[in-house]
């Protein structure tokens, strides 16, 4: 409970970088097992306290390359891309209980992920987005934050990129 408000947020998360004909079944499993079975799992298990509240509040994090893809990331974005399609269908599900589900897609966000990358690497990363850099941990966490609030009340089922306008 956040506030008083019964509050999920799934955040887990692998990727994995390759050719999607060289992904080995494994591989595959291992990263919709943690994405999207780990979602699934964490609404599961949240969702009979919220409906016996009759209140409560799902945020999942996907990924702006479950919204649009990412070339030698399909498992990566297949499995971000479900987290997505169970957001919408579970807000249906749950609105009548008065339990809202929805969901941020971060794009590229300066965390120690990005410290894989050099400067110049970085430098060209930002180049591609549209407002030139790359976002912060602080602004997923706001719009996380609103979706828990008061003021997301009547908002269920929506997608909010989080990507400079990469989308």
């Amino acid at each position: 409970r956040a506030g008083g408000v019964d509050v999920l947020g799934n955040r887990s998360g692998i990727s994995l970088w390759g050719l999607f004909q060289d992904t080995k079944d494994t591989e595959w499993e291992r990263v919709i097992g943690t994405n999207l079975k780990g979602t699934f799992n964490c609404c599961r298990e949240a969702l009979p306290v919220m409906i016996n509240n009759r209140f409560g509040r799902i945020i999942n994090i996907s990924s702006v390359w479950g919204q649009v893809g990412a070339s030698c990331e399909a498992v990566y974005s297949a499995s971000k891309a479900g987290i997505i399609g169970l957001t919408k269908s579970l807000s249906k599900e749950c609105a009548l209980s008065g339990i809202t589900v929805n969901c941020v897609c971060p794009g590229v966000i300066d965390t120690d992920m990005m410290s894989r990358f050099s400067d110049d690497e970085k430098k060209d990363i930002c180049e591609e987005i549209p407002m030139g850099r790359m976002g912060t941990p602080e602004e997923v966490a706001e719009a996380v934050s609103f979706f828990a609030g008061d003021k997301a009340g009547y908002i269920t089922g929506q997608i909010l990129g989080v990507n400079g306008g990469t989308v």
